[in-house]
């Protein structure tokens, strides 16, 4: 009987110099804290280079539209939201009392013109009075000074040249009167002082000028291009003066208020360029620029400023408002609306260097 000889295979032995397990795992874990330190530096330079805040809003001019009179509204020419241009007819008010009241001024500026033609006779009259007066007075004074003269002489009695004296003061006093007169006529028609001439007529005018502004204010006009909002006015409304009807808000003047921590500013400057989104408009980017930077914190400026100088001091890290200017070809639709929540990186400018304090 055959031995049967079994044959088996030979393995392969490791090689010689190869890495064990530990040191493959040491090596992996050396690359993966130099990949994280590396991403981290990275990172830090990032923040340091692109000022970053969520504490951002749009804001923009808020016009108020008023009314400057009472009266009834009589149209509405405007619905929210619409875009109107300025000089757009926005609420008109019934003209009928102001058109009323501007024919009774200019009916009194006419009287007022007929009634001064009588005053300026009156004057005339006045000052011929004053002329006559004048007139008497210097006969008085020549009759005082002869019987003066003559009593002096023993050639009257004493009794009268008071006679003559008491004439020459009842003369003065007419004089006086005369021009007291004379003024009071003057006064009636502004002839007197500095005053313009015609002062009645004057006064006439100027109430036909204010019926005429009156009657204006009863359309109701946009003081700007922009959106209608906050419209709070119909038709049959009576309204009063300075009592709200709408706002107009232009979109085309919008910014940005960014506060950002005090800590955050040491290298922000006006003019630098900001990268911006909206959560309204997520994936898409806006563009714009710093352009000033607030004189104080918010805190400084509320309505209840802090007392630091009263009670325990906590300090807390203050934000200060930044205006963003919004570069307009980044948003030529107008999509951004007040009030939205920005997200602004402001970008320094600075290299790797100058964050590591290798450059100046």
């Amino acid at each position: 009987m055959a031995d049967e000889t079994t044959t088996t295979e030979p393995t392969t032995p490791p090689a010689k110099g190869g890495l064990t397990k530990k040191q493959r795992g040491a090596i992996i874990l050396i690359i993966l804290i130099l990949v994280g330190s590396l991403f981290g530096l990275r990172q830090w330079v990032r923040s340091k280079t692109h000022i970053e805040t969520d504490n951002a809003f749009v804001e923009a001019h808020v016009h108020s539209v008023a009314s400057r009179i009472p009266a009834l509204v009589q149209r509405v020419a405007v619905a929210d939201n619409q875009f109107v241009h300025k000089g757009d007819l926005l609420v008109e008010l019934d003209p009928a009392d102001y058109q009323a009241r501007l024919k009774s001024a200019a009916a009194s500026l006419e009287m007022a013109k007929n009634e001064t033609s009588g005053d300026y006779a009156e004057v005339e009259s006045a000052r011929a009075n004053v002329g006559l007066a004048l007139a008497r007075l210097e006969q008085a004074s020549l009759d005082l000074k002869r019987a003066e003269a003559l009593y002096a002489k023993e050639v009257i009695p004493r009794e009268q040249l008071d006679r003559a004296r008491t004439a020459h003061k009842v003369a003065q006093a007419q004089v006086r009167e005369a021009q007291e007169a004379e003024n009071r006529a003057k006064a009636m028609i502004g002839m007197s002082g500095s005053g313009s001439k015609d002062a009645r007529v004057a006064q006439k005018q100027g109430d036909l000028e204010a019926a005429k502004l009156n009657l204006s204010y009863t359309r109701i006009v946009a003081p700007s291009d922009g959106f209608v909002t906050r419209k709070g006015v119909e038709v049959g409304n009576y309204v009063q003066p300075g009592q709200a009807l709408m706002a107009i808000v232009p979109l085309e003047d919008a910014w940005i208020t960014a506060n950002y921590k005090e800590s955050q500013l040491t290298n922000v400057r006006p003019g630098q360029e900001v990268d911006f989104t909206v959560d309204g408009y997520p994936g898409r980017h806006f563009t714009g620029k710093v352009e000033s930077i607030m004189a104080g914190t918010g805190a400084a400026f509320s309505l209840l400023p802090p007392e630091n100088a009263t009670g325990n001091y906590v300090k807390v890290t203050q934000r200060i408002p930044v205006r963003i200017a919004i570069d307009k070809r980044s948003d030529p639709e107008h999509l951004l609306r007040v009030g939205m929540s920005v997200v602004p990186t402001i970008l320094t400018g600075q290299t790797f260097g100058q964050v590591l304090g290798f450059g100046h």
